[in-house]
């Protein structure tokens, strides 16, 4: 790992500092979300990998019952294994990103002592619905990621993390042409959706796109080092429907994130 005095990206922050404005104390805490299945593990190992060799990066993964996501990361041979910490949530995924962010928290502010300093911490979400969002409370920033496979008009369907996630990824654009999906199309939609947010159509076998994901990150941590980077709220999610053994229940969030009531049906 390349010392911060040779390290143009370290090198850019004097004596961290608290308060607006300036240099903040601690890393770079940078959220991804989007449903089962759409890439959210091999996306992180992709900017583990590209930028692996100059920031210090630490990894916060979210199941529900298990530790596969960190596992994955740990065989994929993308940072040192101590760096990748796993967070069973034991109930449902966005609980633990937006309800009560108190395992996910704990989990690293004990990855940056253990570790310090980091660069960068990327906090993943395990798998949920289009409307899952991070707690402004955890991350500093978030991605929300979809994918090709998922079919062409799912950029349209909008909701919190579409619209208004920090970056949009449309990810493994190479599957592309077997799905029948128009990758330009689904940009152009997601752009829509995002009122022309910052959107990047990813595959991990496109160099172009992995650099296109490494400057926008690059871009936000720079911008968090200067103190001028502000975490913004997405909004709440939407009211969804969980299934259990009573028949299920409503599930709604408040504007600010922080209370929700559950209504069972019957």
């Amino acid at each position: 790992m390349p010392d911060s005095a040779l390290d143009p990206v370290s090198a850019s922050v004097s004596a961290p500092l608290s308060g607006e404005g300036r240099a903040p104390a601690r890393a770079l805490r940078l959220g991804v979300a989007g449903p089962v299945g759409v890439g959210k593990s091999s996306l992180i190992a992709t900017i583990c990998r590209a930028l692996g060799a100059e920031l210090r990066i630490g990894v916060i993964t979210n199941d529900i019952y298990t530790d596969e996501d960190a596992r994955f990361l740990r065989s994929a041979g993308v940072l040192e294994p101590e760096r990748i910490r796993a967070v069973e949530t034991g109930a449902c995924p966005h609980t633990a990103i937006r309800d009560d962010v108190t395992a996910n928290l704990l989990a690293t502010e004990d990855l940056e002592r253990d570790f310090d300093p980091l660069d960068l911490v990327i906090i993943e979400s395990g798998g949920d619905n289009l409307t899952a969002t991070f707690s402004p409370a955890l991350v500093d920033a978030q991605i929300f990621v979809l994918d090709v496979a998922g079919g062409g008009d799912v950029a349209r369907k909008g909701g919190p993390g579409i619209g208004r996630a920090d970056l949009l990824v449309v990810n493994k654009t190479d599957l592309a042409p077997h799905v029948g999906v128009d990758v330009a199309q689904m940009v152009a939609d997601a752009s829509a959706a995002r009122e022309n947010r910052a959107v990047v159509a990813l595959s991990r076998s496109d160099d172009a796109s992995v650099a296109e994901l490494r400057a926008w990150v690059l871009g936000v941590l720079t911008s968090f080092r200067a103190g001028a980077h502000v975490a913004q709220d997405p909004g709440p999610m939407a009211p969804h429907f969980h299934a259990d053994e009573d028949g299920g229940y409503v599930h709604s969030h408040d504007d600010d994130g922080r209370a929700h009531d559950h209504a069972h049906a019957h």
